[in-house]
């Protein structure tokens, strides 16, 4: 089903199971740490509503829970939060949405709303702030439940499998690339293309930035050679010219020296993901002086969601996408862990 399709979505008996991922026992992604079974329904609570879920993107983020470099918050916990789906039920005060609406599920979805960093638009800094996939359980399921508040609605130009990977890969995307500060006409290095990289190469792209891109995998390397990459080559391979910015989307701490050499005075690297591995010491007058800066992203706001949709429909931002079927999530997992996938990958269900 996708975006205008007269399709709707079967609203279960609640008494009715589903079949769903969960994070078994985490463990490195070739020892099985995903179990596919039944669940049930879940119910939604006061301000939630329940969602048939269509599509489900997969994010590295997943990958982590699954091996156990995010602890699970809660045992069994169902990953997924990249996800489209069509309201089938409303909880208690529910009332954003309609039955049959379509809309999309985050990363983010709670915060407390009266912290500091709630009340001065920077939600995504909050001290308890909860997250789709890890707090509470996600949508690679049947089904899934949302509070209301955090859920988006999907422009009718995008369809489900294209506009599942924007939820997560986009938004963190846009906003490291916010944050890479880069100038207009500038240069902007990425470390690693996979999904949230290839997203942010576009928006960069038509922008009228100049970008390399420094990542693994021949697959990866013509994907940015098609997109527009002036300069393609491996992690330790320096651009022609000193870049303005650099994000590092690569969970591999070593790369941080490497990108803060690549960086002009005043540039500003930025590190993108959820998880890294140790950084090792740096020599100042080598990597940070001359101004040099590092910045991390930290999850990500509503109005980050909101902005990149937008913006994703105007500019025709355009996910390359491999699918596959509920049945088929821990093999495409264990192919991005391997770096056998370009693009993004998307669960879609019948």
């Amino acid at each position: 089903m996708t975006a205008g399709s007269p399709e709707t979505a079967r609203v279960p008996n609640m008494d009715d199971g589903m079949r769903a991922w969960s994070v078994a026992v985490p463990g490195p992604i070739d020892s099985h740490p995903l179990v596919l079974g039944d669940r049930p329904v879940p119910r939604p609570g006061p301000g939630e509503v329940l969602i048939s879920v269509r599509a489900c993107g997969l994010c590295r983020t997943d990958l982590h829970l699954s091996e156990g470099d995010l602890l699970p918050k809660r045992p069994g916990v169902i990953p997924g939060h990249q996800v489209v789906g069509e309201v089938v039920g409303l909880g208690d005060r529910a009332s954003r949405f309609d039955v049959g609406d379509r809309i999309g599920v985050a990363w983010l979805r709670h915060t407390c709303g009266v912290c500091r960093f709630c009340r001065s638009g920077r939600e995504n800094l909050c001290r308890r702030s909860e997250y789709t996939g890890w707090d509470a359980d996600g949508g690679l399921a049947e089904y899934c439940v949302a509070p209301e508040a955090y859920a988006y609605r999907i422009p009718d130009a995008l369809d489900d499998v294209h506009a599942a990977p924007l939820l997560c890969a986009g938004i963190i995307g846009y906003r490291s690339l916010r944050r890479a500060d880069l100038p207009p006409g500038g240069r902007l290095g990425l470390y690693g293309f996979g999904s949230s990289a290839h997203l942010v190469a576009q928006l960069a792209l038509a922008e009228g930035a100049e970008l390399s891109v420094m990542t693994r995998g021949e697959g990866n390397r013509a994907l940015a050679r098609e997109l527009g990459a002036t300069f393609v080559g491996g992690a330790e391979e320096r651009p022609p010219e000193l870049l303005d910015s650099a994000i590092i989307f690569a969970p591999a701490g070593e790369l941080v020296p490497v990108g803060l050499r690549t960086l002009a005075p005043g540039g500003t690297l930025v590190l993108a993901g959820i998880h890294m591995s140790q950084i090792p010491a740096m020599d100042y007058a080598d990597c940070l002086f001359d101004e040099r800066q590092v910045r991390s992203v930290t999850a990500n706001t509503r109005q980050d969601g909101e902005e990149l949709l937008l913006l994703a429909g105007r500019l025709g931002l355009e996910p390359r996408v491999t699918t596959c079927d509920l049945s088929g999530a821990g093999e495409a997992l264990a192919d991005i862990a391997a770096g056998r996938t370009s693009g993004s990958s998307v669960v879609t269900m019948p």
